[in-house]
Formats: C-alpha cells, sequence, structure tokens
C-alpha cells in the first residue's frame, strides 16, 4: 500500500496566487489614490500653516518676510529667522510637494505682499491639484496641478 502524501498541488497554489494577484492589482490603485489625497490636504495644510505665520511675522516686524527662511527655527528668533514654521517646511519640499515663496515689492522698507504656490513634484504621482495664497489667506486650487490667482477657492 502507498503513503498518501498531504499538501497542496500545484494547481491549488497557482489558483492561491492568481487570488492574490487579483486582490493587489485592485487595492494598489486605491492605495496610491489616497496617498496623492493625503498629500493634497498636507499641501493645503501647510499652506494655512505659512499664511498663519506670514501674518505673525508681519505683525511682528512690521512687513511680510522676503522668503520661507525668514520663517524658519531660530533661538532667538529675529526677522532672518522668526522661529514660526518648521525645519521640514524650510526646506520648501514637503509630502510631496514644492512650495514657492514670491513677496512683493518693499513699500517703505516693509513687503506688503507675498505669494505662494504649491506644485505636485511628481504630477499624477506626489498630487494632481496645485495650490496657491496670497496675503488674502484665500487658498486656491487647479486641477492642472499650477495654481494662480484666478484658480478655485477651497472652502
Amino acid at each position: 500500500m502507498r503513503n498518501k502524501q498531504k499538501g497542496f498541488s500545484l494547481i491549488e497554489l497557482l489558483i492561491v496566487v492568481a487570488i492574490i494577484l487579483i486582490i493587489a492589482a485592485i487595492a494598489i490603485p486605491n492605495l496610491l489614490r489616497s496617498k496623492m489625497a493625503a498629500n493634497e490636504a498636507s499641501a493645503v495644510g501647510s499652506m494655512r500653516t505659512l499664511n498663519t505665520a506670514c501674518v505673525s511675522y508681519s505683525t511682528t516686524y512690521g512687513g511680510y518676510p522676503a522668503s520661507i527662511a525668514a520663517l524658519g527655527p531660530s533661538t532667538p528668533a529675529t526677522s532672518a529667522a522668526a522661529d514660526l514654521i518648521d525645519s521640514v517646511l524650510t526646506t520648501t519640499n514637503k509630502s510631496g510637494y514644492t512650495f514657492a515663496f514670491t513677496p512683493g515689492a518693499a513699500v517703505g522698507g516693509a513687503i506688503q505682499t507675498y505669494t505662494i504656490a504649491a506644485t505636485p513634484i511628481t504630477p499624477g504621482t506626489t498630487g494632481q491639484r496645485g495650490f496657491f495664497t496670497d496675503q488674502s489667506g484665500v487658498i486656491r486650487a487647479d486641477a492642472a496641478g499650477t495654481a494662480t490667482v484666478t484658480s478655485t477657492p477651497i472652502s
């Protein structure tokens, strides 16, 4: 009499692998979309943080900063490094987005306006929409990835 071996046949293993691959093919795009949505939410939060930091800087020093670096960490706080934002945001890259700060013209020695644009580092992968804000505090979004003053405001 022959001993029966216990275990899975090759066909059974192939079926299990095929099922796992199908589940992965369904789950991975959803994971990527979730990551992109998280990056976009982080970019909007960072824009709010930058707006608040610029207003605080203006209140303290009598004008808006000349760069994002002027809002960065320092001990003690000075107009060159006001310690209003963290060091990650000071690098102008955070959560798949690049932040571009553009100061306006100085009037009477003080900068009166600024603009901040957030664009995805890799459009379609790290984020889809671009964001824009200025001294008004309104954050605007654009599905093309490069937001401007004419883009749709985010509520």
